[in-house]
C-alpha cells in the first residue's frame, strides 16, 4: 500500500502581474548635467519648465524621483525613452 502525503498549503500571489499603478523613476548619475535632465523632462513628458526643475532637483538632492505614474506597458515605454536619452530609469510597482 502506498501512503499519500499530505498537500502542503502554498501561499500564491494571485493579483495579475500589472497590477498597479507603475512608477517611472529617474536616477541620479555622475554624467549628465542638471539642465539637460529638466530639457529631458520638459521635452519628453511636457512638464513646464517650474515641475521639471523641482523633479530634477528632487532626483539630484534625492538620488531619484517619481517622474510618472499609470500602467505598466507606459512606464516601460518612458523608462526606454529615458535612456534612449541617456538618463538611468527604472520601473517599479507604486507602493500601496
Amino acid at each position: 500500500m502506498i501512503a499519500a502525503l499530505p498537500l502542503e498549503e502554498e501561499a500564491v500571489d494571485v493579483r495579475p502581474r500589472t497590477a498597479g499603478p507603475w512608477q517611472t523613476i529617474v536616477w541620479n548619475d555622475p554624467v549628465n548635467l542638471m539642465s539637460y535632465v529638466s530639457y529631458v523632462f520638459r521635452t519628453y513628458f511636457g512638464y513646464t519648465a517650474d515641475r521639471a526643475e523641482q523633479l530634477m532637483l528632487q532626483v539630484h538632492r534625492s538620488g531619484h524621483a517619481v517622474v510618472a505614474e499609470g500602467a505598466r506597458e507606459q512606464m516601460e515605454l518612458h523608462v526606454h525613452a529615458m535612456h534612449d536619452y541617456g538618463l538611468s530609469a527604472t520601473v517599479r510597482e507604486a507602493p500601496s
